[in-house]
Order: structure tokens, then C-alpha cells, then sequence
């Protein structure tokens, strides 16, 4: 008679000692507040992730170790040497592959829990697909680095009437709230405008620290548990600010905020970024000396025959997921779905004509 403890030949215990699926999360659900009954509903959960680079790393190494169950990943760029700083779920290795971040952030996610759904999607968010993404899922989290994504986010949620978490840091300084539509203040409430270009700090005027990162992230994981494991008391009310490096802290109470003001988003259901009133699909980013140049193609673009028509001196490379070349004093990176990131001119008027020189119109 075999003991209970036989494998079979590969290793593997036999199906009669198959490993509970909730053991890997026995630490988790013996604090008294998640249970087993929340844990469960992590597993069962579905989320959006909105950008994967600092923030977006950090709350999907997060999210997966916790066994939510499904994870969407939306990234529009590639990874650098100088992401590695802070966006923990990527190494050495993912920048040689010149992978999107969303592609290998997924890869990292699926080898850290194999029983989760992960879902990359390498693309720009704009009006025209953010419903799309965000519309059978239970949250959307804030893993952006730029108000006019937070808008639109925003807006959809607002639409949607789906919860979303706000999450934002530069220097050592980071800010972050939760948002249940209909219940607590938008961020418009909050933040009426964003200010304009040039007037604000950004990581390359100001740099960035990791830590921060991970702070501001981590609080923006914890209360996703919370929502998602139906514990909606615990959540923060509260606009919460926070600088790493002089250790200061800050809770702002916003809550009678959404009675106070006219929001015309919450209160006037008006939608502009989501109608495509508001917000451009060409700009810079952040810290990269590099601007995207948005155009999207009804058919994705066939990368072979574009490094053909690009000629030896463009030194054009490709795999499935983006084609690099070199013009002009130029790295263009260019995307199936048409998007173009070129690096070397914080110009958008110039990167525009480049764009239509090498791709087109």
C-alpha cells in the first residue's frame, strides 16, 4: 500500500494530495480582517491596472502574490536601463529583449503565481479604448505618470460607477486616494485642472525615488485588498500625502468635498476627456527626452516590410511586439497599432514631422 506521502515519477504529489489552493495564502488569511471569506473573493476579483512602469510594477507584484484573481496590465512603452531603478518586476534581461512593459511585467506575474489570469495589453490609453478596458472589471488602479490619464480614468469610472485608486509620486513626495464613485469626491472635485505644461514638477526636473514609489504603491495595494475583500469601512477617506525623505504625513479630509463643490464630472456627468474634449494623444514623457506620437491604423503595422522600405542605414529591428530604428539623430520605436515613441526631442511639433517623414501620415 502506498503511504500518503508517494509523488509520482515526475515529482508531483498524486491528485488525492493536491496541494489546498488557498495554502499559499494561509499567512494572509489569518489576519482576522481578510479571512478566508475575503480571500476568496480576491480570487474570484478582476482589475485593471492603468500603466505599468513604477507604480504599475509595484501594485501587480502585489495584487498577484495576493491571488487576485484576474489581472488586465495596459502598457503603452518599452523598458529602459534607467526603469530599473524603480520598477521592481523588471531586470536586466526584459531591456535586452526589448519587451513592453506590460508583456514582461505579465511573464514576471504568471511565474510568481501561476493559478491567476494575467492579461497584457500593449497600447496607449485614450477615450476611444479606456472603456473597454475598465468595463468588466471590479477596480481600476492609477499606475500612470500624468494627470490628463488620471482624467480620463476619471471620467470612466465616474461613468462606469466603478471604484478606482489614485496613486501619484515624483521627488520623494507621493499622494494617493481612493475614489468610489458616487460616494466619495472624484478627483475633479479635488483637482479641478491639472497644471500646465511646464509649471509642475516632473522626474526629469525632480527626479524620483524608488522607495517613495513603493510606499505610495504599496498603500494603493492594500486598500485595492480591502475593496476587493468587500471590507469598504476600512477604506481611506482621506487625501493621503506622504514625502519618504523628510518623513512628513499628511491626511487631508476631502469627504464633505463632493457636497461642497460643482463637480461637472461627478455631479454634472460631463465627460471631456472620455468624449475626447479634453486631452491630446501626442506627448511628451516624462524623463525620456522623447515624445509619442499617437496615430492609430485600422490593420497593425507589418514591421518586415517597414524595415525593408527603411533601408540598411536605418538599422531597423523588430520582434512582435515593437520595431526600433535610427533617423535623423533619432531612436524611433514604433508600435503595431501605429504609436511611435522618438526619443531625443521634447519637441511635439517636431516629433510630428518625423513622424510623417519615416511613417507617414
Amino acid at each position: 500500500m502506498s503511504s500518503m506521502s508517494e509523488v509520482t515519477n515526475n515529482g508531483r504529489p498524486h491528485e488525492a494530495e493536491a496541494v489546498d489552493p488557498l495554502e499559499r495564502y494561509s499567512r494572509q488569511t489569518r489576519f482576522h480582517a481578510l479571512g478566508m471569506a475575503g480571500q476568496r473573493k480576491l480570487m474570484r476579483s478582476r482589475v485593471t491596472i492603468c500603466g505599468c512602469g513604477a507604480l504599475g510594477t509595484v501594485l501587480a507584484n502585489h495584487l498577484a502574490r495576493a491571488g487576485v484573481g484576474f489581472l488586465r496590465i495596459v502598457d503603452r512603452d518599452f523598458i529602459e536601463t534607467h526603469n530599473l531603478q524603480r520598477q521592481i518586476l523588471f531586470d536586466e534581461a526584459d531591456v535586452a529583449s526589448n519587451l513592453p512593459k506590460a508583456e514582461a511585467a505579465a511573464r514576471k506575474v504568471r511565474a510568481i503565481n501561476s493559478t491567476i489570469e494575467v492579461e497584457p495589453i500593449v497600447t496607449d490609453i485614450d477615450h476611444t479604448n479606456i472603456l473597454d478596458l475598465t468595463a468588466d472589471v471590479d477596480l481600476i488602479l492609477d499606475g500612470t505618470d500624468n494627470f490628463e490619464t488620471r482624467y480620463l480614468i476619471n471620467d470612466a469610472a465616474v461613468k462606469l460607477g466603478k471604484p478606482w485608486i489614485y496613486g501619484g509620486v515624483i521627488g520623494s513626495e507621493g499622494q494617493t486616494m481612493t475614489i468610489l464613485p458616487g460616494e466619495t469626491p472624484c478627483l475633479r472635485c479635488v483637482v479641478e485642472t491639472a497644471p500646465p505644461p511646464g509649471m509642475a514638477p516632473t522626474c526629469e526636473t525632480a527626479g524620483v525615488l524608488g522607495p517613495a514609489v513603493s510606499v505610495v504603491a504599496s498603500f494603493e495595494a492594500i486598500e485595492a485588498i480591502k475593496l476587493l475583500a468587500g471590507q469598504f469601512e476600512a477604506l481611506n477617506r482621506n487625501l493621503i500625502l506622504i514625502d519618504v525623505w523628510d518623513w512628513t504625513w499628511r491626511a487631508l479630509k476631502i469627504a464633505k468635498l463632493r457636497e461642497k463643490v460643482n463637480c461637472p464630472c461627478c455631479k454634472g456627468r460631463q465627460f471631456d476627456w472620455l468624449d475626447g474634449k479634453e486631452g491630446s494623444h501626442t506627448t511628451t514623457l516624462c524623463g525620456r527626452n522623447a515624445v509619442q506620437v499617437a496615430h492609430r491604423r485600422p490593420e497593425p503595422i507589418d514591421f518586415a516590410e517597414l524595415s525593408r522600405n527603411l533601408g540598411p542605414a536605418a538599422q531597423a529591428r523588430f520582434n512582435n511586439f515593437m520595431l526600433r530604428f535610427q533617423a535623423d539623430g533619432h531612436e524611433f520605436t514604433v508600435f503595431p497599432d501605429g504609436r511611435a515613441i522618438i526619443k531625443g526631442t521634447n519637441d511635439i511639433a517636431k516629433a510630428k514631422t518625423l513622424y510623417a517623414q519615416y511613417l507617414g501620415n
